[in-house]
């Protein structure tokens, strides 16, 4: 049975903002977003513990646009800052240093650089420790305030810094996604969610829920990212939505280990629409279009489906692979 809920409809989205305008990131950040939207839900009393990447450098000292605590530590320590972060907050209450209405919420923000990879270590002994603390990655699937160079969340046949389209690589990167949900679930984080800026109820929900969890709350908000994927900057949210409706990022949550899609499209478009919408795919449509590496996409996309139609009775309507 469904917990019950605040968030009903858009409407209830909290009014109060904690991360002004005017920042330094590119226009139609996903990340930026993802973070106004986390922010809005857990209140104002937040310590965020931030690994290097695209979200660091809205703290140009001495301003900053957030309205509450940051914490910036080295790509792989993020969680390690977090522990530090939450042991002086419990230990100032033990001694009545600190009232409990000063306690705050303790957030890792990361890219997915750091989450997928160079953090992934330090990530994993929090969740051996049960450190009670959110995670929220920003996933615009690769290394983007670097350049925009490959990271292992990067999608096959997407183009890169280091995985451009070339005469002896002509599909770009053809490595697949890592499944850090996947990842972050055999640990055994007692919550893993998916989130999109697209579908904010979905969002607000599962940012909510994770307040009723003692432990690792872990989220991957999928965050488009105009400067890297090459789309104009006002379409991001459009993005978000084509992503989810053709089944690319799928909305799910883990709750002790099991899985439920908490957003299930009833007919998957076509997933050559969503690539064909950003330049970094460009190569697979010109000059020519490689049909098979599309395929190969879509047809990725239709097992996981199918798998969940399997496994929880949805019902789905596959998009053509050809």
């Amino acid at each position: 049975m469904e917990t019950a809920t605040r968030f009903k409809t858009l409407k209830d989205m909290p009014k109060d903002d904690y991360m002004t305008p005017g920042n330094t990131l590119c226009a139609g950040c996903g990340g930026a977003l993802a973070v106004r939207i986390f922010h809005k839900v857990l209140g104002p009393n937040v310590a965020w513990v931030n690994a290097a990447g695209c979200i660091t450098i809205t703290m140009s000292y001495p301003l900053s646009p957030i309205k509450s605590n940051w914490l910036y530590t080295a790509f792989a320590s993020a969680p390690a800052g977090a522990q530090g972060v939450r042991d002086a907050l419990d230990v100032l209450m033990a001694k009545g240093k600190l009232s409990r209405s000063e306690d705050m919420k303790v957030v890792v923000v990361t890219g997915d650089g750091s989450a997928y990879d160079i953090g992934l270590q330090s990530t994993a002994g929090a969740l051996d420790r049960r450190l009670d603390f959110y995670y929220l990655c920003y996933d615009n699937e690769a290394y983007g305030n670097t350049g925009f160079q490959m990271s292992s969340s990067t999608p096959f046949g997407s183009s890169t810094k280091t995985t451009p389209p070339t005469p002896a690589f002509p599909l770009g990167n053809t490595n697949t996604k890592k499944d850090l949900f996947e990842v972050w679930r055999t640990m055994r984080a007692p919550y893993v969610a998916t989130l999109a800026n697209s579908h904010g109820v979905d969002f607000l929900r599962k940012v909510e829920k994770g307040e009723s969890v003692k432990g690792p709350k872990m989220y991957i908000a999928f965050a488009a990212c105009p400067t890297g994927w090459g789309y104009d900057p006002k379409d991001s949210v459009e993005l978000e939505k084509m992503a989810v409706q053709c089944g690319v990022w799928p909305l799910k949550e883990s709750v002790d280990g099991v899985v439920r899609h908490t957003v299930i499209p009833r007919s998957l478009t076509p997933v050559r629409e969503y690539l064909k919408a950003q330049d970094r795919f460009e190569h697979l449509f010109k000059p020519t279009e490689r049909t098979e590496a599309i395929q190969k996409i879509q047809a990725a996309v239709n097992s996981y489906w199918e798998k969940v139609t399997a496994s929880e009775g949805a019902q789905v309507k596959l998009a053509q692979t050809a």
